[in-house]
C-alpha cells in the first residue's frame, strides 16, 4: 500500500475505476499491418489525417454550430472517466461518485444549448464541482433539519456513512484526509494538486477571486498536513523523503 503522506507529497495521480469506459472499448491495434504504421503512411494521408473533421464535442467546441452538438453516447464516450475520477476525489465514495457523475452528464447534456464555446473541460470540471457544493449543502441541511430542538451541535465521533468506502488504489489516510476538509478547501485542493488546473481556473470554476483560491488550497493543504501528523502519518512521510 503507498504511503499516504508520501502519496499526497508527490500528488501523483492514482489510477481509480471509472464510470462508462467499459462500454466503449477500443478495438485492438494490430502493430503488423501496414496500414496503421507512421513509416508506410503516405504523405497524402498523413495530412488528410490532420486535416480530418472534428467530431463529438471537439468540433461543437470549436465552432459552437448547434447542428454538430454532441450526443448523449459522445458526452460519455469521451468524458465519462474524466468526470468519474473528479467526483470521486470530491465525494470519496463509488456510490455519490456515480450519481454525481450521472447528475453532471444530465446536466450537461441539457444545457448544450446555451454552452459558449471555450473549453468544454473547464466547464465540466465546473458542473461536476458546483454540483458537488450542492450536494453536500443540501445534505448538511437536512440532517440539521431532521436534528430535535435540544441537540447538542457537536462534532460526532462516530463515522460518516459517505466516508465509509475508499478507493483501492488510494491510501485510506489520504482518503480520509481528503474527506475531512470542508467542502470548499476540498474541491480547490483536489482541482489544484489532483487535477492539475492554474489558480485562474480554479478561480473560474468556483467563481472565486484568485486570493480566495489562494487560501483555499493554503489552508486545505495545512488542514491535510495536520490531519496526517495528527494520525502518524507524517513521521513516515519524513522517513520516505529522506530515503528517497
Amino acid at each position: 500500500m503507498v504511503d499516504a503522506a508520501r502519496e499526497y507529497a508527490t500528488l501523483q495521480e492514482s489510477s481509480l475505476p471509472v464510470t462508462g469506459a467499459a462500454d466503449y472499448p477500443l478495438p485492438e491495434a494490430d502493430s503488423s499491418d501496414p496500414a496503421i504504421s507512421d513509416a508506410s503512411m503516405p504523405e497524402t494521408a498523413a495530412e488528410d489525417a490532420e486535416d480530418a473533421p472534428l467530431t463529438g464535442t471537439a468540433a461543437f467546441d470549436a465552432t459552437g454550430d448547434r447542428t454538430v452538438m454532441p450526443t448523449w453516447d459522445e458526452l460519455v464516450r469521451e468524458h465519462a472517466d474524466r468526470v468519474y475520477r473528479l467526483a470521486y476525489r470530491l465525494t470519496g465514495d463509488p456510490q455519490d461518485a456515480e450519481d454525481l457523475t450521472q447528475e453532471t452528464f444530465i446536466r450537461v447534456f441539457r444545457s448544450l444549448s446555451n454552452y459558449q464555446p471555450g473549453t468544454f473541460e473547464g466547464w465540466l470540471h465546473r458542473i461536476t464541482t458546483n454540483l458537488f457544493l450542492d450536494m453536500v449543502r443540501r445534505r448538511n441541511r437536512i440532517r440539521m433539519e431532521a436534528l430535535p430542538d435540544d441537540y447538542d451541535r457537536v462534532p460526532s465521533e462516530g463515522p460518516d456513512p459517505e466516508q465509509v468506502y475508499h478507493d483501492a488504489n488510494l491510501d485510506p489516510d489520504l482518503q480520509s484526509a481528503l474527506d475531512s476538509l470542508a467542502p470548499e478547501f476540498r474541491a480547490a485542493v483536489v482541482l489544484c494538486d489532483i487535477e492539475g488546473l492554474s489558480y485562474e481556473e480554479i478561480g473560474a470554476t468556483l467563481g472565486v477571486k484568485l486570493g480566495t483560491v489562494r487560501s483555499r488550497i493554503h489552508r486545505g493543504r495545512q488542514a491535510l498536513r495536520d490531519y496526517l501528523a495528527h494520525n502518524g502519518t507524517q513521521q513516515r512521510f519524513a522517513a520516505d523523503e529522506k530515503v528517497g
